[in-house]
């Protein structure tokens, strides 16, 4: 039978993995020239373009000053455009151009380049088990969470 870990040695674990996975992640991104947060903000345009920054803000769960700063870099880089709501000239609303649109395919490839890196050697079975796993993790600090910032609501 195994031992149990050593306390704090699973989470240290998990903290490697995770800092592992943001560095290959980042060295492919990048070849393609795009950043982590990216990939995001591509998938929510490429289902609805139009969006105003506090939808984009809100559909991907960052403050909205976060997503200005992502979208500045994402028009310099070519992928985006802002465009003026043609019935409310102070809001602005943002588009995939043609560049945008082209990613999409190197992005689909940096995702299974990504999966068959972090799973290469992990049976269908395994990979179940760790989805399951994973997303009880997930789900322990989304309680944790929700509780710190929602007192009294759990």
């Amino acid at each position: 039978m195994a031992q149990p870990a050593e306390p704090g040695m699973l989470d240290m674990l998990l903290v490697q993995v995770c800092r592992l996975h943001y560095l290959r992640a980042h060295e492919l991104l990048e070849k393609i020239g795009l950043y982590r947060g990216q990939p995001p903000v591509l998938r929510a345009l490429s289902e609805q373009e139009g969006l105003k920054h506090t939808e984009l803000a809100e559909r991907l769960r960052v403050t909205p000053a976060t997503i200005t700063r992502m979208l500045q870099r994402m028009e310099k880089a070519g992928f985006v455009e802002r465009r003026p709501d043609p019935e409310d000239q102070r809001i602005s609303r943002v588009y995939l151009t043609e560049a945008g649109r082209g990613v999409q395919s190197a992005l689909r490839e940096v995702v299974r380049t990504m999966e068959a890196e972090t799973f290469a050697g992990f049976s269908q079975e395994e990979q179940a088990l760790l989805r399951r796993l994973l997303e009880g993790i997930r789900d322990n600090l989304l309680r944790a969470v929700d509780r710190e910032h929602h007192p009294g609501c759990s």
